[in-house]
């Protein structure tokens, strides 16, 4: 869970029949797929206008523990939030939990804002990064 000065996001998912594999449970890759789009969901959520219009975030290294498997039906949340930026660099932490209160898995991404007219990553402006620290 996140640490207290840190606010949290939440996105709810259903593992649907497409996302199960051959040994019967979630797909590692639907995993990250739900990662992403938390990570999306929260920026959209909490980001300025301004700040979605001027900046995109690239994906720089994914880290996910797979903790217990999930099975086709099982609704999960996925929880999500920032550490410190670091140069243009923000740490995501991301936990998937079950209706069971179990965390299936958890996730450490690496994401490097990018200025969408340069195409170039840039220092987090302490703006941007504000409306996620609080």
């Amino acid at each position: 869970m996140p640490p207290a000065d840190r606010a949290a996001f939440t996105l709810t998912v259903t593992a649907a029949a497409a996302d199960i594999d051959e040994l019967g449970h979630v797909n590692n890759t639907i995993y990250l797929r739900w990662v992403q789009d938390a990570a999306t969901a929260h920026w959209r959520a909490v980001a300025r206008a301004v700040d979605i219009a001027a900046y995109v975030w690239v994906v720089t290294r994914h880290e996910i523990d797979y903790l217990r498997p999930t099975l086709v039906g099982e609704t999960l949340t996925v929880t999500t939030w920032v550490g410190t930026p670091k140069g243009a660099r923000f740490d995501r932490h991301v936990e998937i939990t079950g209706s069971d209160g179990r965390v299936r898995a958890r996730a450490l991404t690496i994401w490097a804002l990018v200025d969408q007219a340069s195409g170039r990553a840039i220092r987090v402006p302490a703006e941007v990064a504000a409306p996620f620290l609080g």
